[in-house]
C-alpha cells in the first residue's frame, strides 16, 4: 500500500455562507494517512448507503437540500477528495462540478465540470433540518483537525457527526 495521505477539502463550500460567521478557506484541507482505519469506515459506509441517498436525491424531499458527493481525483502521486454539487448520473457514472479548489492535484480547478465513476466516489451528504446528513468523512476528518475548525464547521453548517 502506498504512503499518500488523503487529503479532503473539509469545506463544503456552500452557497450562501452564515452572515454572521467567521471568514475561513472553504477549501481547507486535513491530511489522513491512507491507512486511517476511522477513514476507511467513514468511506466503506458512504459507499454501502449510496444507492439509498441517489434515492432520496431523485425523490427531493421536503426540506432536504445541498446534495453533494465526494470524489477522489488523483494528479500522479497526488490524490485529494472534493465536494461535487451539483451532480447527476450519467449512462456510465456521474457528472457534476467541482465545489473546491484544488490544494494538492493539478488536474482540476473549482467549478470545473468533471464527469466520474461511481468507484471514485468516497462520501455523500445533503441538509435537513439545519444539520448535516452523511458526510461521514467529514466526521473522521473532525478527529484530526484543529479544534477551532471543527467548532466553526458544527456552528455554522449543522455537522452533529451522529450514526
Amino acid at each position: 500500500m502506498n504512503h499518500r495521505a488523503y487529503v479532503a477539502a473539509v469545506g463544503l463550500l456552500i452557497f450562501v455562507a452564515a452572515a454572521n460567521a467567521q471568514t475561513r478557506d472553504h477549501n481547507e484541507i486535513v491530511r489522513v494517512p491512507n491507512e486511517d482505519p476511522e477513514m476507511a469506515t467513514a468511506i466503506a459506509k458512504a459507499r454501502a448507503t449510496l444507492d439509498d441517498f441517489l434515492v432520496l436525491w431523485r425523490a427531493q424531499p421536503s426540506g432536504a437540500s445541498d446534495y453533494k458527493l465526494k470524489v477522489r481525483i488523483s494528479d500522479g502521486e497526488n490524490s485529494e477528495h472534493f465536494w461535487v454539487q451539483p451532480f447527476r448520473p450519467l449512462n456510465s457514472g456521474f457528472e457534476g462540478i467541482l465545489a473546491n479548489e484544488p490544494k494538492l492535484v493539478k488536474n482540476v480547478r473549482g467549478g470545473q465540470r468533471i464527469t466520474f465513476q461511481r468507484g471514485d466516489i468516497t462520501d455523500w451528504g445533503y441538509v435537513r433540518g439545519g444539520k448535516q446528513i452523511g458526510s461521514f468523512t467529514v466526521c473522521a476528518l473532525f478527529r484530526r483537525a484543529p479544534k477551532e475548525q471543527v467548532e466553526y464547521y458544527r456552528k455554522n453548517y449543522g455537522f452533529t457527526c451522529e450514526p
